[in-house]
């Protein structure tokens, strides 16, 4: 894989659009096939991983695991585990995660209006 070249006016670009635009700030937490769906069942209550993965049976356990992680980063979901035997982990969504459910809501509004009209 290539390295990517900090300076670039590419990568210059984008860190301009991510400060001064909230499109691609948005888009960039959640720009990814996975998470608006990860979200959007996370929007209905807590879940353990095991629930996630039977929640979206197409997605790939290594998959699972990285946008798990990256929307914990982005600090739209919470990972608590649980000190108990055996251990388990539940998946929650931040106040920031909450904001962002009438935006997932409005796509899929959208979306079966969209699908109705074909």
């Amino acid at each position: 894989m290539t390295a990517i070249k900090e300076a670039s006016t590419i990568q210059e670009n984008k860190r301009i659009a991510l400060e001064q635009c909230p499109v691609t700030f948005t888009m960039e937490r959640i720009g990814n096939y996975w998470k608006p769906i990860l979200l959007y069942h996370l929007g209905t209550a807590p879940k353990r991983y095991g629930e996630l993965k039977r929640a979206v049976p197409a997605i790939t356990e290594k998959v699972l695991i990285q946008q798990l992680k990256q929307l914990e980063a982005d600090g739209l979901v919470l990972r608590e585990s649980k000190p108990v035997v055996p251990p388990f982990v539940i998946y929650s969504l931040t106040a920031s995660g909450k904001g962002l459910l009438p935006v997932i809501d409005a796509m899929a509004k959208w979306a079966l209006a969209a699908m109705g009209s074909q």
